[in-house]
């Protein structure tokens, strides 16, 4: 068992770790303002270009397919590059292909617009694509392991903060101005806070001018650069074929499709399906996120406990195993129940429940890939994604034509496939590279 130590509460307050985590937290919340603003956006975009709900779903598609596909190999770049680069390349890159969103119908209309939009989202994809791994990459160096689970919890309860905020936020400015300001002007403090990462960040706490010496003996291994920035085609290989991998990537495919469904769908199933007008239904739209933001951080600290109880492997599992089939539950309750606010209510405690698991999934990926965690994460996170790719189109088409029930009912079937995966995950037994990796492509 890894000893316990000092307190996050101690340490919050005096450690330089901490401050990183913070930024990395930030990031973490411009991209989920920059990803879900569109969906939001798209009740009035769709009357102004004259673009389909179908239409809409494929932007959603190619954001998700560029999110997804650059996963591995960003978190495989990030760790030759080093975070403090790889956040501010891409974090740039998502900046302007944010902003020229609601520029583009001011020059094209059409297909040229609709061709535009696509690969913007793309675009916007593949830039935010290394942004998790490379986070989970910061953790590990900067944190002990049994802080792990802790710190993907906040980092998942503040993202829900953001997709809580978005709504709100977007709908207000769209009735005061149009959805271009509403896409355009929340983006302008980003260049400030992509200026401060590049001042302040580091890749590792014995590289940062401010950690005194008694956080580097408090990390202890952790202080040293233990992130490995070589890559080998056999190395990643051994990597994808591990089992745990595999397990932890299938369970998060299953575990995405409910995520995308209610992060994605849940403003226009209120608006259409509950029948909620634009700007109630853009408050009540942040009801789940905010139960989502709970559920993240308290599932990131109840893993910590359980492992601390109950050993790494059953500490790990035992969420998601009762979660998981909660949340498929809930899903059901939302589009049977008859009242409008008991299916916000059901849908909430859904999304809740559902983030229980974040802090599981991505420490026991950790565990298991140690010095490879930002191509091991990458490895979960694209498949997380192909969550994404799989739901939308299916959302989208039965949605569409009025069928929201059947695609929660597809919901809770990923959920109980999700959660049968993780009686195979033993974080226990950690990917070992035995010989030094040569140079990525030999």
């Amino acid at each position: 068992m890894i000893p316990r130590g000092p307190t996050p509460g101690y340490a919050l307050a005096h450690r330089i770790r901490w401050r990183i985590l913070s930024l990395l937290l930030g990031f973490g919340c411009v991209a989920y303002l920059q990803q879900k603003s569109l969906t939001v956006a798209a009740e009035r975009m769709m009357p102004d270009l004259g673009l389909t709900q179908m239409q809409i779903g494929w932007l959603e598609w190619a954001f998700v397919l560029g999110y997804a596909a650059f996963q591995l190999p960003g978190g495989v770049i990030g760790q030759r590059l080093g975070a403090r680069r790889m956040f501010t390349v891409i974090s740039l890159v998502a900046f302007f292909a944010t902003i020229l969103t609601p520029l583009a119908p001011l020059v094209l209309a059409g297909a040229a617009l609709l061709i535009a939009l696509l690969l913007l989202q793309l675009l916007l994809g593949l830039a935010q694509g290394p942004i998790f791994p490379v986070s989970s990459g910061v953790m590990e160096a900067w944190f002990r392991p049994e802080q792990w689970a802790l710190v993907q919890g906040l980092q998942s309860m503040a993202l829900q903060v953001a997709a809580a905020l978005t709504p709100p936020l977007v709908t207000s400015l769209m009735a005061a101005f149009s959805w271009q300001y509403a896409l355009f002007w929340p983006e302008l403090p980003v260049l400030a806070f992509i200026a401060v990462w590049v001042w302040y960040g580091r890749n590792v706490p014995a590289e940062h001018p401010r950690v005194t010496a008694e956080e580097l003996a408090e990390l202890g291994e952790n202080s040293v650069a233990t992130i490995q920035t070589a890559m080998s085609w056999r190395r990643l290989g051994r990597l994808l074929g591990n089992r745990s991998i595999l397990l932890l990537t299938l369970s998060y495919i299953c575990m995405n499709y409910v995520f995308y469904l209610i992060a994605n769908w849940c403003f226009l199933y209120l608006v259409q399906e509950r029948h909620f007008n634009i700007l109630e239904g853009g408050w009540l739209a942040a009801t789940p996120p905010l139960a989502a933001a709970a559920g993240a951080g308290v599932g990131g600290k109840l893993a910590t406990e359980l492992c601390a109880r109950f050993g790494f492997r059953w500490g790990f599992r035992l969420t998601p195993l009762v979660a998981l089939p909660a949340a498929g539950a809930l899903l059901l309750a939302t589009v049977h129940l008859g009242n409008p606010y008991g299916a916000v209510v059901a849908l909430a405690l859904c999304y809740g429940v559902i983030e229980l698991t974040e802090g599981s999934y991505w420490a026991a990926t950790m565990f298991v890939a140690r010095a490879d965690t930002m191509s091991a994460t990458g490895v979960l996170n694209t498949g997380g994604n192909i969550g994404g790719l799989i739901g939308i189109p299916i959302v989208a088409y039965l949605s569409g034509h009025g069928a929201w029930t059947a695609a929660f009912v597809i919901g809770t079937l990923f959920a109980l496939v999700g959660a049968a995966c993780w009686l195979g995950i033993d974080a226990t037994r950690p990917f070992a590279a035995d010989a030094p990796a040569p140079a990525f492509g030999r």
